[in-house]
């Protein structure tokens, strides 16, 4: 915003209109205000006068012109400076008859407006036979002129112009202003320049404030009629302020009318209406100066102001809101499963209900997470993610609801803005959400249903706007059956369900997924393109057969731990292999296993083989088999019952 600076270092301007005697009397007195005001004197009438003091008035400046009789009173109705009227005084009237009959018995009295009520009731108390004679324009002075001298009269007492009249006409003419009503008036144009001056730096202030305000704002007067609006109010009403001031507010745009709250004199504070298809907030406050209603003033807001502040005002304190940096598009895979789930996730991004994602550890569920955010209409907001298994109770309810000052001993001053506050119009992930105890699951399920938030310590909801969406690795509808998940959070969370396979039952996709990990990995450690590629390939097909307990993040912890060891060692393709086996022996364990379970099984086979021998050899009799075995007879029972070749009958004793 500009800041508002005063253009008035100039000193005030006073025209003086007045001619030959009053002139002489401006000429005199001007010289006594030089040090507060600047003093031009205009010896001109009407139309002409009125032309000069515009056009300096737009070159140099007027604040307030000093005129008298008609010609003071044209220059007030044409003029917006103020004008001062040179008053005549009972005392002035004496002083200029007296004047005038030192020339002759035979006077007349000239006055512009009307004759004054106390020199007539004087002229009848004292009988001084003067002639009265008023006057509102030239023409009309004039024809006073021309009937006084017709009827014999000597001397016109009367203002300037008049008096220049009758010395046209031959008769003597005395000025009826005096230097006393002279400097009265100036004094009054003075002092009503310098209050005019104040009031028209008030309104340029006032107006450069509005002018920078984005709320749209009008004043209005008694009669509804606009005195000032700014520019935020033109753009809604849709016209410039020169064609809508003086004209009645109801008028140029029905639905924002300020005539009940000047019928009333009551406010109406934050009022939401839909004016000419557009959504305000308007509030209306009655003008009282000095106790008295003056008029009215409407603030009309955007909605969308209102909204994009409260953001503002709710991310202020915390930082952790970052933006999404997954697409769904980052879901690598081509397999059915995967494919199905994509087509799961933008139906998800469609909708506003809440999102459960259900999937072992490491199988990429806050990467969807953020590509329905991402997908979704919510995209621009804040995406807040928190691992409900990574805190305590009394933490983890602090950094979900946030808390007031003063709400727990070591509370940060002013209090602290809580993950759902801080995701306000976008969304919160709440991942291991079947971690979360269950005096939380309670608090959790409010905000779920009543879309507001109770910081810790508060006694006063806030209302939020968020998209929940929650993860867990856990069967939450067994954790219900169980007692360790409320089963009413259970189903406000279990509207739309996303199921993330694990890479086990993925293999297919296994070659797209190493080689974008090995790219990300090579990208991060900065390896050239087609470093360690016989080591990637070597672990897609050792991993063929792998279980994946770790899923994809396990798949890139080998990939970054092949190319890591494959820099120290420089294998070769051909070697990759059995390099790999010493790398990454998890990857082998399973043949192993085999291995080692087959050398198992043909011991035992043997071993019974052996057994059934030495049973046919004693007929059956187990006792002898076994006294001949050199083993008792129950673990002689339980090696034919692990071969599976038990024998039905236990024969002789």
């Amino acid at each position: 915003m500009a800041p508002f600076i005063a253009s008035y270092s100039r000193p005030l301007r006073v025209v003086a209109v007045g001619f030959h005697g009053l002139r002489t009397l401006l000429e005199e007195l001007a010289p006594e205000y030089s040090a507060i005001a600047e003093i031009h004197i205009l010896d001109k009438a009407y139309g002409d006068a009125l032309a000069d003091i515009t056009a300096e008035r737009q070159d140099r400046g007027v604040d307030a012109v000093v005129a008298a009789g008609s010609n003071g009173g044209f220059l007030r109705q044409h003029l917006d400076v103020p004008v001062v009227l040179v008053k005549v005084g009972g005392f002035d009237m004496m002083h200029a008859l007296a004047k005038a009959s030192r020339y002759s018995r035979r006077i007349a009295l000239v006055t512009y407006g009307s004759v004054p009520a106390e020199m007539a009731r004087f002229n009848e108390i004292f009988d001084l036979r003067l002639e009265f004679r008023v006057y509102k324009t030239e023409l009309d002075a004039e024809a006073s002129v021309q009937e006084l001298k017709h009827l014999g009269i000597d001397v016109v007492v009367a203002p300037g112009m008049v008096v220049d009249l009758a010395r046209s006409y031959g008769l003597q003419g005395v000025l009826l202003y005096s230097q006393q009503s002279v400097r009265e008036a100036m004094d009054d144009a003075i002092e009503v320049a310098r209050v005019s001056r104040l009031e028209q730096a008030k309104r340029e202030k006032l107006n450069t404030i509005l002018g920078h305000l984005k709320d749209g704002v009008v004043a209005v007067d008694l009669d509804e009629r606009i005195e000032t609006l700014n520019l935020s109010m033109e753009k809604i009403i849709g016209h410039p302020a020169d064609r809508l001031v003086g004209q009645r507010l109801s008028s140029v745009f029905p639905g924002l009318e300020l005539s009940g709250t000047l019928r009333s004199g009551r406010a109406e504070i934050e009022q939401v209406q839909d004016v000419g298809g557009k959504t305000l907030v308007t509030t209306r406050i009655p003008v009282i100066e000095q106790g008295r209603q003056t008029g009215a003033v409407l603030i009309c807001q955007d909605p969308a102001t209102i909204q994009r502040l409260d953001r503002n005002l709710r991310s202020r304190s915390q930082p952790r809101a970052t933006p999404a940096r997954y697409v769904l598009d980052d879901i690598v895979g081509a397999g059915p499963l995967i494919e199905r789930v994509r087509e799961r996730a933008l139906s998800c991004a469609r909708s506003r209900a809440t999102v459960l994602i259900i999937g072992e550890s490491g199988t990429g569920k806050e990467l969807l997470a953020q590509g329905i955010h991402n997908a979704s209409a919510r995209s621009a907001q804040p995406f807040v993610a928190i691992n409900c298994a990574a805190f305590p109770e009394a933490l983890l309810e602090s950094e979900l609801f946030g808390y007031v000052e003063g709400a727990f001993t070591g509370s940060s001053r002013g209090g602290k803005t809580g993950l759902f506050e801080a995701a306000h119009t976008g969304t919160i992930f709440l991942d291991e959400i079947g971690e979360m105890p269950l005096s939380l699951q309670t608090r959790l399920l409010r905000v779920l249903q009543e879309k507001e938030v109770l910081r810790v310590g508060a006694t006063e909801p806030t209302p939020v706007d968020v998209r929940v969406m929650a993860a867990t690795h856990r069967d939450l509808a067994a954790s219900v059956a169980a007692g360790q998940f409320r089963g009413d959070l259970y189903y406000r969370l279990n509207i739309l369900l996303v199921n993330l396979p694990p890479l086990r039952q993925r293999a297919g996709d296994l070659p797209l997924l190493a080689a974008s990990l090995k790219k990300k990995i090579a990208r991060r450690l900065h390896y050239e393109s087609g470093f360690g590629d016989a080591v990637v390939d070597a672990i897609v097909e050792a991993g063929r057969g792998y279980s994946w307990p770790g899923n994809i993040r396990e798949l890139e912890n080998l990939i970054e731990r092949g190319l890591v060891f494959y820099d120290t060692v420089g294998v070769d393709g051909g070697a990759a292999q059995d390099r790999l086996k010493e790398i990454a022996p998890e990857l082998f364990a399973q043949e192993g296993v085999e291995e080692a379970a087959g050398l198992r099984d043909s011991r035992e086979a043997a071993e019974l083989e052996h057994i059934q021998a030495v049973l046919r050899e004693c007929h059956g009799d187990k006792t002898l088999a076994a006294q001949r075995l050199n083993i008792s007879r129950s673990t002689l029972w339980r090696k034919l019952k692990r071969g599976g070749r038990a024998i039905g009958a236990w024969g002789k004793k």
